[in-house]
């Protein structure tokens, strides 16, 4: 069965975006894209929550073919364009969306019918909504959590409504230049 790996950013407080959805706080540097990089070459499917995928659609199309795009924005952009999307979403339809499914009700079944097919790992980038159901649902596989060298103090928690315990096996650690360490972690199954 395929894996699906949730990928976020938080502040050392626990946040993911400002109350406004402020993410100008985010450490990047060269080697965080070229770490990226090695995880997008695992995986040939993205999973949005429709904010988003919104931001995604609007710059991630083009970004490598702009007179000043970087090594990772023409990367990124080609795995983008390339990769089937699944977007979790009860306002937006796949009318005109090339290689996307847009999942509105039954997470849980239409969640595992993805994981069940033949394919390499599904990454959710982001999405602090749609990660928040996948979890409750006990959908998600492995965490990669990038903690940023900032205290945010309010904010969008990056867990929230968490019900239950939700053991976690720590798999690795990745301390990045910029400052920021990233956590890999897998759901410990029974």
């Amino acid at each position: 069965m395929r894996k699906l790996i949730f990928f976020m950013h938080t502040s050392l407080d626990g946040f993911v975006a400002g109350l406004k959805g402020e993410m100008d706080w985010i450490h990047f540097n060269d080697d965080m894209f070229d770490f990226v990089a090695t995880m997008t070459e695992q995986a040939d499917t993205a999973l949005y929550g429709r904010v988003t995928f919104d931001m995604m659609q609007h710059y991630w199309p083009t970004a490598g073919n702009k007179p000043n795009a970087t090594k990772h924005d023409k990367e990124h952009s080609e795995w983008y364009n390339k990769v089937s999307k699944v977007v979790l979403s009860k306002s937006i339809h796949e009318n005109g969306l090339e290689n996307t499914q847009v999942i509105s009700d039954n997470l849980a079944e239409n969640i595992l019918k993805i994981k069940q097919q033949e394919g390499k790992n599904i990454l959710i980038f982001g999405s602090p909504s749609a990660s928040h159901s996948l979890l409750s649902l006990d959908l998600i596989d492995e965490f990669w959590i990038f903690v940023n060298p900032v205290l945010l103090g309010e904010g969008i928690p990056l867990f929230k409504e968490v019900k239950e315990k939700t053991p976690l096996n720590l798999l690795e650690t990745k301390t990045f230049t910029c400052g920021v360490i990233a956590l890999h972690y897998e759901r410990k199954r029974h």
